[in-house]
């Protein structure tokens, strides 16, 4: 199958090369990812995950001109984020039955579709893990090119080609039959250290996953959401959005989650989650999350944020926007 995501990207080639010069040298680099895939199908699959994500699904399910791709998380009732989602678009057309993959954290799996099943109740929606598809991340080069030809071409060995629905920076999402020919799918591609990915992914402060958004613990305006198209404050109610609209209104985040970079890398588990985060003067910044080498993420004190201690050899870089 051909999602029509696909088809309309390589519609705009303007989008696909400014894309294609997102960053690196040499061709596009295609990751693996440890995340799993969920299906989700059935006439009421729309209105029951409307009511359970911080993003809008209508547009995605309707498939009037929308993305093929939409980040959102799915909160608890206090309103802490619980998992993060990446959901696709499968069915063509709105008089299709709605059909929706959802990418996931693949070690909590079992959670979600407990989660899932837990407000399903009567609703007509089949929930099922997708055990025979593979996830990658396409980060691209710097050699444009004709890719918008090219991904025209090779994109029926594609279930889904769409970019990343989280900023423009992480370039594409792909998913495929395990075993798929990714130089025929990418072609020029080579497939790349999942370990690069995510110091890719910790350099632009991007969270993904349990590590970097501990169930339960994180918050979503905390965690950026708005700035990576991941909630919506004008669709009306879901799980958890009471704590989640009431911060935004008033307009107090005290916290936010960054990119901080070590003056040397670090060995491996060196740096426990949740390890606290020291000022110069010995006051407390904020709390380390996760990472890879000299790059991580940090859950940081707007105030103190720029004023990190050197002699720990951690340091705020630049936030996108507070």
């Amino acid at each position: 199958m051909l999602v029509r995501a696909a088809a309309a990207a390589a519609s705009s080639p303007g989008l696909l090369r400014r894309l294609w010069r997102g960053g690196g040298s040499g061709a596009a680099a295609c990751f693996p990812l440890g995340r799993a895939l969920l299906d989700v199908r059935g006439t009421e699959a729309g209105v029951f995950l409307q009511g359970l994500l911080t993003n809008d699904v209508t547009p995605l399910v309707a498939g009037d001109g929308a993305a093929g791709a939409l980040y959102a998380h799915a909160l608890n009732v206090q309103g802490r984020c619980l998992y993060d989602l990446i959901l696709y678009r499968l069915h063509e057309s709105p008089e299709e039955e709605p059909h929706i993959l959802l990418e996931c954290d693949s070690g909590v799996l079992d959670a979600i579709q407990k989660h899932l099943k837990l407000y399903k109740i009567r609703r007509k929606v089949n929930i099922t893990p997708c055990l025979d598809l593979s996830l990658w991340a396409v980060v691209p080069g710097e050699r444009a090119g004709d890719i918008a030809s090219s991904l025209t071409k090779c994109a029926d060995q594609a279930l889904i080609l769409t970019p990343d629905p989280r900023t423009e920076v992480m370039g594409w999402r792909l998913i495929a039959k395990k075993g798929a020919n990714l130089s025929e799918i990418i072609p020029g591609s080579h497939i790349g250290n999942t370990e690069d990915y995510h110091r890719h992914r910790y350099k632009q402060g991007i969270p993904e996953g349990v590590k970097d958004l501990p169930p339960g613990v994180a918050l979503p305006l905390e965690s950026n959401l708005a700035y990576m198209n991941g909630i919506s404050f004008t669709k009306g109610c879901y799980i958890g959005q009471e704590l989640t609209a009431r911060t935004y209104h008033m307009g107090v985040i005290r916290k936010r989650l960054l990119p901080v970079h070590f003056s040397t890398p670090l060995p491996k588990d060196s740096i426990p989650e949740g390890a606290e985060i020291l000022t110069e003067s010995g006051k407390s910044a904020g709390k380390f999350r996760a990472g890879g080498g000299e790059l991580g993420i940090a859950l940081l004190r707007k105030i103190l944020c720029a004023f990190l201690k050197p002699l720990a050899g951690v340091s705020s870089l630049p936030p996108q926007s507070w």
